[in-house]
């Protein structure tokens, strides 16, 4: 069972540094995320993108909040054992599906993913937050990129447009978006097989790298919240942006909307 597959040391890595490699958690999932990742591009939702940018190469397609439409999302994100993996790792009874996310990076993609934490871009908060970032095809230089501990800042990284590079918000209550390899910070990254997951917080500041290698880089992720979880208002619209949604700020997200897993 995958929930097996989490171990006291797994938990421990997650709290104290807000990202951990679980080995092949998502490894039974692998032929189901590609036949839907397949649809998906197929027939895109109304929040993808090209993501594209000027002087960059190659092509960069993402998109989110599928599972409604896309039944290999659905079958997966409801598997039990992938919520107990979560409950485990965030230390939380209750595991809610906030949205899934799928990137997808052909060959000879030049643009990176640039560095973000994906807490400022969304109306939740609370400490029990977790993504899993699954990779679809072999991994090495295109990795998920993390870094370690960033999940505890005192201030979140202000959010920006990933094409355009402009701020989300007022930059005011935000810390600029750092560059880690150049202020010597703790990334972690790994290489990855098909099925293999790092799950990491909402607050962990995170990226990847271009995928310069002849192969295809598809990801899927699953963004997962639990028992402290509330909803909060941002001062400007969100991503996923959800409309018509109906919350007040402190309340749990509406189960009819964001299912309970576990």
């Amino acid at each position: 069972m995958a929930q097996q597959l989490i171990t006291g040391q797994d938990i421990t890595s997650y709290q104290r540094d807000g990202v951990v490699l679980v080995p092949g958690l998502f490894a039974q999932h692998v032929e189901t995320l590609r036949a839907g990742v397949e649809r998906n591009m197929a027939q895109p939702g109304p929040f993808a993108s090209e993501n594209q940018r000027d002087g960059e190469t190659g092509r960069f397609f993402d998109d989110y909040c599928n599972w409604q439409r896309i039944p290999e999302f659905e079958q997966v994100a409801r598997d039990p054992a992938i919520a107990s993996a979560a409950a485990a790792l965030m230390g939380s009874e209750r595991v809610q599906l906030f949205h899934d996310h799928v990137l997808v990076k052909e060959p000879g993609t030049s643009m990176a993913t640039p560095w973000h934490q994906d807490a400022p871009y969304y109306f939740v908060e609370g400490q029990h937050t977790l993504s899993f970032w699954v990779p679809l095809d072999p991994v090495r230089e295109a990795s998920l990129r993390c870094v370690a501990g960033s999940h505890r800042w005192e201030k979140d990284v202000l959010p920006t447009r990933w094409a355009k590079g402009d701020a989300f918000f007022d930059p005011e209550p935000y810390m600029p978006v750092p560059d880690p390899d150049a202020e010597g910070m703790a990334v972690v990254e790994y290489q990855m097989q098909p099925g293999d997951a790092v799950a990491f917080h909402f607050r962990t500041l995170h990226g990847a790298r271009g995928n310069s290698s002849g192969s295809r880089r598809r990801a899927f992720s699953l963004r997962l919240v639990g028992d402290d979880a509330r909803y909060v208002a941002r001062p400007g619209p969100t991503s996923p942006p959800f409309p018509g949604h109906d919350m007040a700020p402190g309340q749990v997200l509406r189960e009819d909307w964001f299912p309970v897993l576990q």
